[in-house]
C-alpha cells in the first residue's frame, strides 16, 4: 500500500511557487473535467450544479479526512443506470425522484463507514467479495450499452471519431494526453459534428447564444427537495430508493480501490490514516448532498490519481485548487449550454467505450482476485447476478425489472438491484467464503471506473 522509494515527490506546494501550483491545479481540473460533465450531459442533470458539487464535495471530503488525502470527487458513472428508470406502471421516474434515491445510496456509505470503524475492513468486506462485486460491475456496463448504441445511431461518423480518439489517446498517448482521453474524445467528436452536421452547428450556436454569462448553479425545481409536497408520489419514491440504493455496493468497493490506488501512488497508507471510515463518510456525504441539490453521485477520481503519478506532486492543496476552479466555472451558464448542446452521437461514442470499460473493470476485478470458478458456489452466484441483471433489464419490456405490491403501493426493482441483492444474499448463505480483504493488493485496487496511471 505504501511506497517508501518515492523520494522525488513534492508534498508541499510552497516549494514550487504560486504560478506552478496554479498550473497544477488547472491540470487536475482538466483531468476530471471530461468525465465529470459527461454524466449530466448523458442523464439530463444540470451541468453547473454538477461542477458546483464536484468542487464542494471535494472540499468537504478533504475537510472530513483532515486535509490529508489528495483525492478529487467527480461524477460517478456507476450511477448512470439510476436515471431513466420507470415505475411499476411503466411511467418514467423524474430526475428529482432518482436524485433522492442517489442521496439514500450515499447514506449507505455512512452505514458501511460505521461498520468499518467498529468491525474493521476485513470482516466487512467478506460480505462484498469479488464474486459479487465483479459480476455486478459487469452488469452495470452491459445494461447501459443499449442507450449508447441508440445515441451513436444518430451519426455513426461522429460517434466513431469519439471512439477512435479515446482509444488512440488511451493507448498511445503520453503524459496528460493519456490522462484525459475522454475529454479529448468529446472535443474532437464535438468539432467533427459541428463541421459535418448543419443542424448540430445551428443547435450549438442557438443554445450557447441564449445562455447568460453568469447565473446561479442551483435550480429549485431540479432538487430532490422539490418533490416533497402535496403531489408527492410515494410509490415512485420507494421504487427509486430501493432500486438505486444497491448500486452503492459497486461504488463503495470502487472507493476502497481508489483509496488503495492513491495510497500506492503517494506512498502513504490512507487506508489506515485517516482510515476508510473517514474517507467513506466524506464520499458518502458528498454524494448525498450533491444528489439532494440536483447533482449526480460523486466518487473519487482515478484520472486525478493519474495526474498525481504524472506530476509527482502529492500535496492535497493542488487538488483543492482544482475544486475551487470547478466551483467558479459552475456560475457560467454559457459554458453549461455548450455541454447541453453536445450532439447525441458524441455522447454515444464516448459512452460506448465507457460502458464497455465499466464491464471490463468487473472482469478485471474477478481475474485479479483469482476467483475460483471451479467452485460451484462461485459459478452459481456469478450466473444468477448476470442473468437477473440483464434478463430483467431487456426481458420485461419498458419496466426493466420486477413489480410487487406492499401495503397497496406498487414498487419496482430494477434488474441490477435484484441481481445485487441476490448476489449478496447467496454469498452470505452459501458455504465456502474464502475472500479476505488486504491479502491481495492488486486485486483490492482493481475496481476503478476511471483512468489510472500504471
Amino acid at each position: 500500500m505504501t511506497n517508501p522509494e518515492k523520494t522525488d515527490a513534492v508534498y508541499d506546494v510552497s516549494t514550487l511557487g504560486k504560478s506552478k501550483a496554479f498550473i497544477l491545479g488547472l491540470q487536475h481540473m482538466f483531468a476530471m473535467f471530461g468525465a465529470t460533465v459527461l454524466v449530466p450531459a448523458i442523464t439530463g442533470l444540470n451541468v453547473s450544479t454538477t461542477l458546483l458539487f464536484a468542487g464542494l464535495g471535494t472540499l468537504l471530503f478533504h475537510l472530513i479526512t483532515g486535509l490529508k488525502v489528495p483525492a478529487f470527487l467527480g461524477s460517478s458513472f456507476a450511477f448512470l443506470g439510476a436515471y431513466g428508470l420507470v415505475t411499476a406502471s411503466g411511467q418514467a421516474i423524474p430526475l428529482t425522484y432518482s436524485s433522492f434515491g442517489v442521496a439514500v445510496a450515499g447514506s449507505m456509505y455512512l452505514i458501511l463507514a460505521m461498520f468499518f470503524k467498529v468491525f474493521g475492513a476485513k470482516k466487512v468486506m467478506r460480505y462484498f467479495p469479488p464474486i459479487v462485486t465483479g459480476p455486478v460491475i459487469i452488469a452495470i456496463g452491459l445494461t447501459l450499452s443499449g442507450t449508447a448504441i441508440q445515441s451513436c445511431s444518430a451519426n455513426w461518423l461522429v460517434a466513431l471519431v469519439a471512439i477512435a480518439v479515446v482509444i488512440i489517446a488511451n493507448i498511445w498517448g503520453k503524459g496528460m494526453v493519456k490522462i484525459v482521453p475522454i475529454l479529448l474524445g468529446v472535443v474532437a467528436s464535438y468539432i467533427c459534428a459541428v463541421i459535418v452536421d448543419p443542424s448540430a452547428r445551428a443547435n450549438v450556436a442557438a443554445t450557447v447564444a441564449a445562455a447568460d454569462w453568469f447565473g446561479l448553479p442551483i435550480i429549485w425545481e431540479n432538487t430532490a427537495f422539490s418533490i416533497f409536497g402535496k403531489d408527492l408520489d410515494v410509490s415512485m419514491l420507494i421504487t427509486a430508493v430501493i432500486t438505486i440504493a444497491p448500486i452503492s455496493l459497486a461504488t463503495i468497493v470502487e472507493h476502497i480501490g481508489d483509496m488503495c490506488a492513491i495510497s500506492s501512488t503517494v506512498g502513504i497508507n490512507y487506508v489506515e490514516e485517516p482510515g476508510l471510515h473517514k474517507t467513506l463518510v466524506g464520499d458518502g456525504l458528498a454524494t448525498s448532498i450533491s444528489a439532494l441539490f440536483g447533482g449526480p453521485a460523486n466518487t473519487t477520481y482515478g484520472e486525478n490519481t493519474g495526474v498525481l503519478a504524472l506530476s509527482k506532486v502529492y500535496d492535497p492543496k493542488v487538488v483543492r485548487m482544482a475544486a475551487v476552479f470547478a466551483i467558479i466555472l459552475s456560475f457560467c451558464p454559457k459554458f453549461a449550454a455548450l455541454i447541453v448542446a453536445m450532439p447525441s452521437a458524441t455522447m454515444g461514442g464516448v459512452s460506448l467505450v465507457l460502458y464497455g470499460m465499466i464491464s471490463a473493470v468487473g472482469v478485471r476485478n474477478v481475474v485479479e482476485n483469482q476467483v475460483d470458478f471451479t467452485k460451484s458456489r462461485n459459478v452459481l452466484i456469478a450466473a444468477l447476478i448476470l442473468v437477473l441483471a440483464i434478463g430483467l433489464k431487456y426481458g420485461t419490456g419498458d419496466i426493466g425489472g420486477i413489480v410487487f405490491t406492499v401495503g397497496g403501493v406498487n414498487i419496482m426493482l430494477s434488474g441490477l438491484a435484484v441481481a445485487a441483492l441476490t448476489g449478496i444474499g447467496m454469498n452470505a448463505v452459501l458455504p465456502g467464503k474464502d475472500y479476505e480483504f488486504g491479502t491481495n493488493e492488486q486485486g483490492d485496487t482493481s475496481v476503478n471506473f476511471g483512468s489510472r496511471a500504471e
